[in-house]
């Protein structure tokens, strides 16, 4: 498959997507959260990247505040330039927030690096593949500290068979849904150019 019709397909299920997405229910963004939480402890991680939520997103923002009160410390997204990975900055609730690219919220915190990412997203396979939005923001992220464990989150309706990759893409260590923590497995599944 050429990498234009590749682009092309991605394009296309990200506009289906987002039409077909519904905001989700508070009882299934509990469940999410509850089960990054149990991800968070079980990784061991202390320095989390979360992120505040656009219209019709997981709401990671409780998971801020409890993190917050259990000690670890929580980053949000910076947006660099196009073309750069994600910077994040320390957060607390007290943080006065800045309007960032694309409606995203930051604090103004020193930069830190994380020891675990989550990443929101369009949909998602069980294969550790994902489709964001299309800035490939994560990618260049989950790419630059590829040692770090990803938390992809979404509600189950979002999974696909199977979602077009790149080389680009990175694939998610795990992907939270209301229902179950799903781990891929490491697999080459022939469709990575």
């Amino acid at each position: 498959m050429s990498s234009l019709s590749l682009d092309h397909q991605k394009k296309e299920l990200r506009r289906l997507l987002r039409a077909q997405r519904a905001a989700p229910l508070p009882r299934h963004n509990r469940q999410i959260i509850q089960k990054i939480f149990y991800l968070l402890r079980r990784l061991g991680a202390r320095r989390v990247a979360a992120v505040w939520p656009l219209p019709g997103e997981i709401d990671l923002r409780p998971l801020c505040f409890q993190a917050d009160r259990a000690g670890y410390r929580v980053l949000l997204p910076e947006a660099p330039p196009i073309g750069q990975p994600l910077h994040f900055r320390f957060w607390r609730p007290s943080s006065p927030l800045r309007q960032g690219r694309f409606g995203t919220s930051y604090p103004a915190g020193p930069r830190e690096e994380p020891d675990v990412i989550l990443v929101p997203m369009l949909a998602f396979d069980r294969h550790g593949g994902r489709i964001g939005y299309g800035g490939g923001y994560y990618d260049r992220t989950l790419d630059l500290w590829s040692h770090k464990p990803s938390i992809g989150y979404a509600l189950a309706q979002q999974e696909q068979p199977l979602v077009p990759m790149d080389r680009f893409d990175q694939r998610l260590t795990y992907i939270v849904t209301e229902r179950e923590i799903i781990h891929p497995e490491s697999v080459d599944v022939n469709y990575r150019m």
